[in-house]
């Protein structure tokens, strides 16, 4: 643990590392295929405030050869919500990194931030953030970006119509709650000094200001004219979209591919390459296809990797991810404006911790991913600084037996001689388990897992017999569908360790609709002056990772690592904690 007073600034500074959705401006729901064989993996989703280990050296495009096209490979049909402001997942963000990838600021591999679009400025009381935008950046409409386009964006999101989850991203900003209620018609925190100078004004000094500050603008002149309840809808977001990126969109076929040509103004110099292209491709081919030159770049499961080691054809990068897979229990549902923990099925803790002690997540590792990943007792990366110590944590071994003896503690004992516990009333117990199809590995694995469950008493079947694709999963999450019990999920973090968005009471993104009062205290002292201190907030989020160990509303699968496999002829990828789209100006194609 880091306690220097540089690290203390930068935890003042931090930004999310790509979000998809939620807390910060980086958690993202992720695909369990592409972040749990990750190894190497949000949503997620400051695409830009991904690691960018190489700085952008620019000048080394000099040297490179030039033209071609990359295919980027993608195992999910994409939702094809083209603006950051409103997507969701990691099927999205990656087309969106490709074209629009840049933000106000960036996350270096040290999970540090580090200025991109702009330099920053923080007044001696926390409470004002003075930004000095890059002159000369140019959207692909030919308009240049401006303070404009980055007020536009954060007053989209504080929009009264606004139908997406990313207000948390702006409600720190003095007169955003005003707006969203309906009292304001702008907020009120945003001063445009001139065109490329922006003071911001928050509620109050936080820890991780600048990490939970939404950080992309949009491109006002393109979408102003529409009503912001039709935008997400709209063809200027879903088959015309706008970015700034070194490559600009020119065609899209909904959930299969997008294609890119290179935007010669890139303000970062031009790209290499004369385009690229987002592939959908089968997920259980996807080494074969790479193999074949269908697909260039691709992060692959072991089981596939394991069997292109030696081609000469492929190189691959391990990279250990900032996500995590779990399996959480459906305990409630949303109302629309908050959860609410009222389903009965697993309010016995005991039934939970039971769930836990009957899945062998060291298997699941070993058996589906080749060894690469580590079992995790928290829902948090094991690179993140706020990673708890694991002697303090229930470790919930693989013990079918202490599961057994966990359901007859809770009453949940086999009455009429099938294998499988009847509840405490007499009543049949069974389990509906719910996971993502995508690659060769994705039904044995499920398999396994319902398995494990059955092998404890308990009558666990997949939710329909079948495994669902990656968009109608989330779809179904989110909906709370009243077939789920357990489902299987994956998390693309932000480098700043705050659970607000994923975590708290009026969070959409809490799946499992966890609502806990100790927890919504915990997280609010994260968030506290005192936490300027980062030797208490690191406490604090001990204390919080404790006590979701304990509650368990979700049991904590692993945390991956990411392994890409890259097209040999392919240069200048440099893969990180959320994918291999860091820095795509620098791609080259060696002929």
């Amino acid at each position: 643990m880091r306690k220097s007073l540089l690290l203390l600034l930068a935890m003042l500074l931090s930004i999310s590392i790509f979000v998809v959705a939620c807390g910060g401006d980086g958690d993202e729901p992720a695909d369990t295929d592409a972040d749990e064989e990750v190894e190497g993996g949000e949503e997620d989703t400051d695409a830009d405030a991904d690691a960018d280990e190489e700085g952008g050296d620019d000048t080394a495009q000099e040297d490179a050869p030039q033209g071609g096209t990359v295919t980027y490979g993608y195992t999910q049909p994409f939702a094809g919500t083209f603006d950051w402001s409103f997507y969701g997942g990691q099927d999205d963000s990656l087309a969106l990194k490709i074209f629009s990838g840049d933000a106000l600021v960036k996350t270096g591999d040290d999970l540090m931030p580090e200025p991109h679009l702009a330099q920053f400025d923080i007044s001696d009381d926390g409470t004002v953030i003075t930004f000095e935008l890059e002159e000369g950046v140019m959207w692909h409409n030919g308009e240049e970006l401006t303070g404009e386009d980055f007020k536009f964006a954060w007053e989209v999101i504080a929009h009264p119509d606004y139908p997406g989850v990313r207000f948390s991203n702006v409600e720190m900003i003095e007169g955003a709650q005003e707006m969203k209620d309906g009292d304001a018609d702008e907020i009120s925190g945003i001063n445009l000094v001139d065109d490329y100078t922006i003071e911001l004004t928050v509620t109050e000094a936080a820890p991780n200001t600048i990490s939970n500050l939404w950080t992309y603008p949009m491109p006002k002149a393109h979408l102003e004219h529409l009503e912001v309840a039709e935008m997400e809808e709209s063809d200027e977001v879903r088959r015309n979209p706008v970015g700034l990126g070194a490559y600009k969109v020119t065609n899209i076929v909904p959930g299969e591919q997008v294609e890119f040509e290179a935007f010669e103004d890139y303000w970062r110099g031009a790209p290499n390459l004369d385009g690229v292209v987002y592939k959908v491709i089968d997920g259980a081919m996807a080494g074969e296809l790479l193999a074949q030159g269908e697909v260039d770049i691709i992060d692959l499961p072991p089981s596939q990797a394991i069997q292109l080691e030696g081609n000469d054809n492929v190189y691959l990068e391990e990279v250990e991810a900032l996500s995590y897979s779990y399996i959480g229990f459906k305990l409630g549902h949303w109302d629309g404006e908050k959860n609410v923990m009222d389903n009965p099925k697993f309010e016995d803790v005991r039934v939970r911790q039971a769930v836990a002690h009957a899945i062998d997540r060291q298997g699941i590792i070993d058996s589906f991913s080749e060894g690469y990943g580590t079992v995790i007792n928290a829902p948090e990366s094991v690179i993140s600084w706020a990673y708890p110590d694991e002697s303090t944590l229930n470790q919930y071994e693989y013990d079918p037996e202490r599961a057994m003896e966990l359901l007859a503690e809770a009453g949940y004992e086999d009455t009429n001689g099938d294998g499988f516990v009847e509840t405490p009333d007499g009543e049949e117990f069974s389990v509906n388990f719910m996971a993502m199809s995508g690659t060769d590995i994705s039904e044995p694995r499920a398999q396994y897992i319902v398995q494990n469950l059955q092998d404890a008493g308990i009558n666990a079947q997949l939710q329909n017999g079948q495994l669902f694709e990656f968009n109608l999963f989330y779809d179904l999450v989110e909906e709370d569908d009243e077939d789920i019990d357990l489902f299987m999920g994956a998390w693309g973090l932000s480098a700043d360790p705050d659970p607000t968005g994923l975590w708290k009471e009026n969070d959409f993104w809490n799946f499992p609709r966890w609502v806990n009062e100790d927890s919504e205290e915990l997280i609010a002292r994260g968030l506290s002056e005192e936490a300027l201190d980062i030797d208490y907030r690191t406490e604090v989020y001990q204390e919080w990772h404790q006590l979701v160990n304990e509650e368990l509303p979700l049991v904590p699968l692993s945390s991956p690592i990411t392994i890409y496999a890259i097209n040999s002829e392919v240069q200048g990828v440099t893969p990180d904690i959320r994918d291999a789209i860091t820095d795509p100006h620098l791609w080259y194609r060696e002929n």
